[in-house]
């Protein structure tokens, strides 16, 4: 009898987590489409491309929003056996509240492995397609590229002209011993000019005592030298920040990369412990969505769940992100950043616990 309950509990559970998945993807969807076809609107590319490109993006949106589609789910499964009155059925079979709550969390961890081992690969690879596409049609023809060995490279284009800079390395909001090579339309070399340090805090760039090869002359500038690009700080670092767009093994590649340039990897370490820690989260998730229902008066309007769920999610949203924001400003640990948030949810989840075990 209990294994027929298990069954059809995790079933039902597994159901609202569909449903809701597939509703949450449709609205990323529908809002990746209109941004999309405001991007390729001014491009000669094919119709279908804008719906091509969100389908290839929402599954990431969708992996970021998983937590709280697991709260909400676990908020919907107690409603329905609320009104079918199926909790009653249990506690006729010997089972109390808690046995609801080890179904819930053992099913959320289990979808979380799902998750890191199945669907973050696909979703990473969906996510490299979308970049893929997204450089290839834009507007200015810009694109960025660096290897291991050679450090930063990116080709620009600037008033009918190409540069490409290369050998860089980043410090802060600054490039270091770059080589700038510009180009006519034609790709005939202009001039080459090197320069030790380029402040790209903003999309004009400040070459400091830049050295311009031209003509078989050497010149040695002894002022600054500004030079108008597509690219700044931020722009460079979303540019190699998508993270999303890169599997497990590639995440690790990416550090060993970032260690032998020189360049921080504290955003990488945590994408990936973020990742490693899904199961747990979900978990935690669910556990606590599964106190609250189990503790809350059943007669309150079905609204008003709804928007506890809601109100829950960007709670913890919120706090998860402001862990995220110390520990990239180095304000506290990587680990700490990621894993407090997760230690204080199971805190609250263990009193809540203890309520329902003493129910």
């Amino acid at each position: 009898m209990i294994k027929t309950f298990d069954k059809y509990f995790i079933k039902l559970f597994f159901k609202k987590i569909l449903l809701l998945s597939l509703i949450f993807f449709s609205l990323i969807f529908i809002l990746t489409i209109l941004e999309e076809i405001t991007f390729f609107s001014d491009t000669n590319s094919k119709f279908y491309l804008p719906f091509l490109i969100a389908f290839f993006d929402a599954p990431t949106s969708l992996m970021e929003i998983f937590p709280f589609i697991l709260l909400i789910s676990a908020q919907l499964f107690f409603l329905e056996i609320i009104k079918k009155k199926e909790n009653e059925l249990i506690k006729v079979n010997g089972l109390d509240n808690l046995y609801f709550v080890k179904i819930l969390s053992s099913c959320a961890f289990v979808f979380g492995i799902l998750i890191i081992t199945l669907y973050y690969p696909f979703s990473s690879k969906l996510k490299f397609l979308y970049f893929d596409i997204k450089n290839f049609h834009s507007k200015d023809g810009k694109y960025l590229k660096y290897y291991s060995s050679n450090g930063l490279w990116i080709k620009d284009e600037i008033n009918e002209h190409i540069y490409i800079i290369n050998g860089a390395t980043k410090n802060n909001e600054y490039l270091e011993n770059v080589f700038i090579s510009k180009f006519n339309e034609n790709f005939d070399l202009i001039e080459n000019i090197s320069s030790k340090k380029i402040n790209v805090t903003s999309n004009k760039w400040v070459l400091e005592n830049p050295i311009i090869f031209k003509n078989n002359k050497q010149i040695q500038s002894k002022e600054n030298m500004t030079l108008d690009s597509h690219f700044n700080i931020n722009k460079i670092n979303n540019t190699f920040r998508n993270l999303n767009s890169l599997n497990m093994i590639e995440l690790l590649e990416l550090k060993k990369e970032n260690e032998l340039l020189g360049y921080s990897t504290e955003e990488i370490d945590m994408h990936i412990l973020k990742i490693i820690s899904y199961p747990v989260f979900f978990s935690i998730m669910v556990i606590i969505s599964s106190i609250i229902m189990l503790n809350i008066k059943h007669n309150k309007p079905y609204i008003f769940h709804v928007l506890l769920g809601i109100l829950l999610s960007v709670t913890i949203y919120y706090i998860n992100n402001i862990f995220s924001i110390l520990g990239l400003t180095d304000k506290i640990p990587i680990y700490l950043s990621i894993f407090f948030p997760i230690i204080f949810l199971s805190v609250v989840s263990l009193i809540g616990l203890i309520r329902i075990n003493e129910k």
